[in-house]
């Protein structure tokens, strides 16, 4: 059996010059600045959102009360879901009692979700914590936090936006 030869690290101290790489800055980089965001948001999301909703639960929920009954495909595409997610999604708001589906009068084929009453109160109250959720993840960031150059890029890009 042959055994993995191991290496000795070597540190470099020198800071490299950016235009080696063309001016590259990782940091300045919309990519990365927008998953920081993103990890922000669902930070603060996940944190803070009533019945456990993930973003996508929510979403399904919000969209379902904008615009009604609508086939499950169509919810999707609504809100940018490939028809495997959407199902995933709907079964789960189903099995909470959330949603519901509906025969479609146009299409004996076809069926419609719709928000259930308990649905609807849910999506009613998760709205109003949606909107303190923006508005904390658009809030310039804690400086107290353990992470507050990241949190600091984050806003930057927001903000630049």
């Amino acid at each position: 059996m042959k055994t993995l030869r191991r290496e000795k690290l070597k540190v470099v101290t020198a800071q490299p010059d950016s235009s080696e790489l063309g001016g590259y800055v990782l940091d300045d980089q919309a990519g990365f600045l927008m998953r920081i965001a993103m990890q922000r948001h669902t930070s603060i999301f996940t944190s803070r959102m009533v019945a456990g909703l993930t973003q996508t639960q929510f979403a399904a929920l919000a969209k379902l009360y904008e615009v009604g009954p609508c086939s499950q495909n169509h919810v999707g595409r609504l809100i940018y879901l490939d028809a495997a997610t959407i199902k995933g999604v709907v079964d789960r708001l189903h099995l909470r009692g959330f949603v519901t589906a509906l025969n479609d009068p146009n299409d004996r084929r076809r069926r419609a979700v719709a928000l259930t009453d308990r649905g609807r109160h849910l999506t009613e109250v998760a709205v109003r914590v949606a909107a303190d959720i923006a508005a904390a993840t658009l809030a310039p960031p804690d400086r107290g936090r353990a992470a507050p150059d990241c949190e600091a890029a984050a806003q930057a890009w927001v903000t630049a936006g």
